[in-house]
């Protein structure tokens, strides 16, 4: 009884992850075995894993149409050359290589009446997000994760998503900083802070277009700063950090599969 009380939900999904150490996984598939409910709940877990990996697969290492995100006229400072945040009042352009609309990042900006489209606005939007508030030491959000219920329920209802779940990614090692609003595209978007126990932090944007129709998953980078977003319908997410792209990769998994669908 003990050891049941002992194994948590997020136990369990870094199990379903691969994330445990041996005496982790001895410890749960304990506990699984005396618990078939809860065995069968982290078996359908890991076939969804399969599906996610075989799904995001493609997007794993660089390719010619992944977005990249340039900076113009402002460089790293030569005595800082770790600050985790001196381009936050870059200036952003985007271009897509080979992208089916055939924009080129300058000229957007230099011709208003172009509408960019939700691929490209989505990964600016959730860079800019990510440098401007990411830093952020007293006011990184406005609602922090002990007001959890709340924060999904304010968000969920700007948003019009019913369901809107904040995802728990302690899994892979970071907590709830907690959310806010903020807009995407001109529209209400929520953004949800994480950190691990070293202070690094990532953010996951979620906005929605009516008018989007397609899916895709895509990679965007600029500097340090990698971006995996991907739209599902009307609605778009990205997860954005200065971390590996396999990390970023992995917790844009655990996002997808608990976000609604």
């Amino acid at each position: 009884m003990t050891e049941a009380r002992s194994v948590s939900e997020a136990d369990l999904h870094a199990y379903a992850d691969g994330f445990l150490d041996e005496a982790g996984r001895a410890r749960v598939e304990r506990f699984l075995a005396e618990n078939p409910e809860a065995a069968e709940m982290v078996a359908d877990w890991q076939t969804q894993n399969e599906e996610l990996r075989s799904a995001f697969a493609p997007h794993e290492k660089s390719k010619p149409t992944d977005i990249r995100l340039l900076s113009m006229g402002f460089a790293r400072p030569p005595a800082q050359p770790r600050r985790r945040f001196a381009l936050a009042a870059a200036a952003v352009v985007i271009f897509a290589l080979g992208a089916a609309g055939g924009y080129i990042g300058p000229r957007l900006f230099g011709h208003p009446e172009i509408r960019l489209a939700y691929t490209e606005i989505l990964p600016r939007e959730a860079r800019n997000a990510f440098l401007v508030y990411a830093s952020e030491v007293r006011h990184p959000v406005e609602v922090f994760a002990d007001e959890e219920a709340h924060l999904a329920t304010w968000l969920g209802k700007r948003l019009s998503i019913a369901n809107l779940k904040v995802p728990n990614l302690q899994s892979l090692g970071f907590k709830l900083v907690g959310g806010r609003l903020l807009p995407v595209g001109g529209k209400p978007g929520a953004l949800f802070m994480y950190e691990d126990n070293t202070g690094q932090r990532v953010t996951v944007l979620v906005g929605r277009n009516r008018e989007n129709r397609t899916t895709s998953f895509r990679f965007a980078s600029a500097s340090d700063v990698e971006t995996f977003y991907w739209i599902d319908g009307e609605l778009g997410y990205a997860v954005t950090g200065e971390i590996s792209r396999d990390l970023l990769q992995k917790i844009a998994e655990e996002c997808y599969r608990q976000f609604p669908s």
